[in-house]
């Protein structure tokens, strides 16, 4: 039985991105580069006549930008989206913007040295395609308009002053108890949805989402504005406190270690595991070591099997873990792996996270053993 390609419509106003990335994903046997356009209005067209399985997609271009593009795509005919952005810091704000709108994955493109470039990350290129062709865009439409209203951060420090105690006075209560997270596809609108609906002052929060260098600074900033927690680029030494939320950096890999009776990240390079830096096995194996039964792992959307093997040795040192359910996952990859490993005790709709993060802190978890599928 032949499998049907991928069919890939690129939209870019660069002709030498539009020329490599052709030649990159047409060397794929599974990858078929059905066409071509220099903007959006161009695109609309094309797509109307033959409407692609991935769009690969810029953000800058005239006439329409790329994310006025995506609002409208995902509007009409939700599609999976690849974005091709600048590594710039602008470039990293606007490309989180795309994110949240909808698209399912990006690939960072220098301002300089563009040819080269992709041809020498054209693995990145490729399996981002695939995994964008495997994401489920109903589920991702439903992801993208789930998270809540959240008020501006200074507003929500006014109304938090009078209703909550302060972080110090919080901390001696949970600072040995921490939630680690890990995710890819689909994970910022997941993360999202998750984070803006726990109380300010939630456990220490350690996150891992697959994302390039530059980018994770501009994700957390755009959390940090819509959360009640405290959301940052994780720094070497930072600790882990009650509403903090610590996003391992793009590029280097994090880990936990205790400190007393507090935790630390640390952040150092090196070579990748299973083919990512950040690697979510790398922070749940260090979980695992450091934390046990004070933990709680929660794995998420996302394709491939990164964090599976460290996800069970947290169930075997004493931790609870949750695995994000089929139903409401972009791509059932990573959870389905984790399950296979045997490292989940539950799965869980998305929107069910954050409650059980909330009874984790209370001590009222009360997860089963052997109650995954």
């Amino acid at each position: 039985m032949t499998i049907r390609p991928i069919n890939v419509l690129i939209v870019d106003d660069s002709a030498v991105v539009r020329q490599v990335l052709t030649a990159v994903l047409d060397a794929d046997p599974g990858i078929h580069v059905q066409g071509v356009a220099s903007d959006p209005i161009y695109a609309m067209r094309r797509m109307n006549d033959d409407w692609p399985d991935v769009v690969v997609l810029d953000v800058e271009m005239p006439r329409m930008d790329g994310i006025t593009f995506l609002k409208k795509l995902m509007a009409v005919h939700p599609t999976p989206v690849v974005i091709c952005s600048t590594l710039t810091q602008k470039g990293a704000e606007t490309t989180m913007q795309a994110m949240a709108a909808g698209a399912v994955d990006f690939v960072t493109k220098p301002a300089s040295g563009l040819k080269s470039f992709l041809e020498e990350d054209s693995g990145h290129i490729v399996r981002a395609v695939k995994a964008a062709a495997a994401g489920d865009m109903r589920r991702m439409a439903a992801i993208t308009n789930a998270a809540p209203l959240v008020l501006p951060r200074q507003q929500r420090a006014t109304e938090a002053a009078s209703h909550e105690p302060s972080r110090d006075s919080a901390m001696p209560v949970t600072t040995d108890r921490l939630v680690a997270i890990g995710t890819s596809t689909g994970g910022t609108q997941a993360l999202e949805v998750v984070l803006t609906a726990l109380p300010r002052v939630a456990p220490g929060i350690v996150i891992v989402q697959h994302m390039p260098e530059k980018f994770t600074a501009a994700f957390a900033s755009r959390l940090n504005e819509r959360c009640r927690s405290e959301v940052l680029e994780a720094k070497d030494g930072d600790r882990v406190l009650p509403g903090r939320v610590l996003i391992a950096p793009g590029g280097k890999h994090m880990s936990i270690q205790r400190d007393g009776a507090q935790y630390r990240v640390r952040v150092v390079d090196g070579p990748p595991v299973n083919r990512h830096k950040p690697s979510v096995d790398v922070l749940f194996r260090s979980v695992a070591d450091c934390a046990g039964s004070n933990a709680l792992g929660v794995i998420m959307t996302g394709m491939g099997d990164d964090g599976a093997r460290g996800l069970k040795l947290m169930r075997d040192a004493g931790a609870h873990t949750v695995g994000q359910d089929e139903a409401t996952c972009v791509v059932y990859g990573m959870p389905a792996e984790a399950v296979r490993h045997g490292a989940v005790e539950t799965e869980v709709p998305l929107q069910s996270i954050p409650g059980m993060i909330e009874r984790f802190a209370s001590n009222s978890l009360g997860i089963r053993s052997g109650s995954a599928r």
